[in-house]
């Protein structure tokens, strides 16, 4: 049997789900075309995607175009035969995406009426993992009724990635973050729930006047992708950042910084306060400032200024005497002209600051570092043993960093 071209797409981002069978439940809200785009996304990480419908989405967007996005044909009724139990077998997890405020009832109490319900009913029998994505109007969502069937739906092991609430509405997340979340839960579930984690991201700047400023062209990538896998694996996540234009989860708790006493400040008053159990210092403050700041701008009429640079503060050296109990994780971003000199200076590095683990990263190699995906870099251990090493979307990269900073928490705790 030949197959569907709509597969030709599978694993061509990464292959973090590959061999991975994932069901999407859809019901019937508004905005369950997204679930299309869900679909696919999921797809290009590796998935094969099976689709169930409630008779009512079914309406709203016809089955054809579920074949069409997944290449296998939806399941829209299951009457009589154990097809559900079959579908649920193979499936890895579930995701019920939109959630309408009657499946989620539903599912809380075990009324299993329609396609979706059933199949999450079984799978929920066999162990396996269903996150639900509730969408719908926000007075609905914040009905004590509903909240109560979420908890319920909670206590008996299903997870929830909360909607954005905006214009009056619950609604449905970028498909991205759902899939980001399906690759957590799926690959680690939320092994890290109950524990703080303190993440740094992106440059910050140092001003020559008002419009002048001295940066780098950190873009904030890999510290946004270690916050958002903290996150979705159940940890208390706050990310500062320096300035940047990517997008951060919404659920996300972010202090916007400028300069590194800014940066500074923050990072020393988020420890005091919330005593995280690892610090992660992904961001890549500047190392020099301007040793005056002229209040206003310097006219380009003028010769050129004579200016004079001074260190900034050094945020590394001052955290393990902020956090003593915490997990330390460093950065080091080096030119180098092998892995192996990489390494030699990461672990200067890692032993200067009393850091627990250190990423180390080749700057100035096209398609890899500062702004790119990618990075091809070697994560080492205070013992000076590398734990990993190559080139790997930063996302994977932030999986693996938080695995080595769990074990090391459990080794403490």
């Amino acid at each position: 049997m030949l197959e569907h071209t709509s597969k030709e797409i599978i694993g061509k981002k990464s292959r973090s789900l590959l061999e991975h069978n994932i069901i999407i439940g859809v019901t019937a809200s508004i905005s369950l075309y997204k679930s299309l785009d869900l679909s696919r996304e999921l797809m290009r990480r590796g998935a094969e995607v099976y689709v169930v419908l409630s008779k009512e989405a079914s309406k709203l967007v016809t089955p054809a175009m579920w074949e069409w996005a997944t290449g296998n044909k939806p399941f829209t009724e299951f009457s009589g035969e154990l097809g559900h139990i079959s579908l649920a077998k193979i499936g890895s997890g579930m995701i019920i995406a939109p959630a309408t405020a009657n499946t989620i009832s539903k599912l809380a109490y075990g009324i299993s009426d329609t396609p979706v319900t059933l199949v999450a009913q079984v799978m929920l029998g066999m162990g396996k993992k269903i996150i639900v994505v509730p969408a719908m109007h926000e007075p609905m969502y914040r009905s004590p009724t509903l909240r109560r069937a979420i908890e319920v739906c909670r206590e008996n092991g299903m997870f929830f990635l909360d909607p954005v609430l905006e214009e009056g509405k619950a609604k449905y997340p970028d498909y991205r973050y759902i899939a980001d979340k399906t690759e957590a839960v799926l690959l680690r579930g939320e092994d890290l729930r109950g524990l703080k984690i303190l993440v740094t991201a992106g440059p910050t700047r140092e001003p020559m006047d008002p419009v002048r400023f001295l940066s780098n062209p950190s873009t904030g990538k890999m510290g946004v992708s270690i916050a958002s896998e903290a996150y979705y694996r159940g940890a208390e996540t706050h990310l500062i950042h320096g300035p940047i234009s990517i997008d951060i989860p919404p659920w996300i708790k972010t202090t916007k910084i400028m300069t590194v006493d800014d940066m500074l400040e923050s990072v020393t008053k988020s420890i005091e306060k919330e005593n995280p159990n690892a610090v992660i210092l992904s961001a890549a403050p500047v190392d020099f400032r301007f040793s005056s700041v002229k209040r206003t701008k310097i006219s380009s009429e003028d010769k050129v200024p004579d200016v004079k640079l001074e260190h900034t503060p050094k945020i590394a050296s001052r955290v393990r005497k902020l956090a003593r109990d915490a997990v330390i994780v460093g950065f080091a971003a080096e030119t180098a002209e092998s892995e192996d000199e990489l390494i030699e200076k990461a672990i200067y590095k890692l032993h200067k600051y009393d850091f627990d683990l250190i990423m180390a990263n080749f700057v100035g190699r096209p398609g890899t570092g500062f702004g790119y995906d990618t990075d091809d870099g070697v994560l080492i251990n205070r013992n000076g043993k590398i734990i990993d090493r190559g080139l790997k979307l930063k996302r994977e990269w932030a999986r693996t960093i938080l695995d080595e900073t769990l074990k090391i928490i459990r080794k403490i705790m």
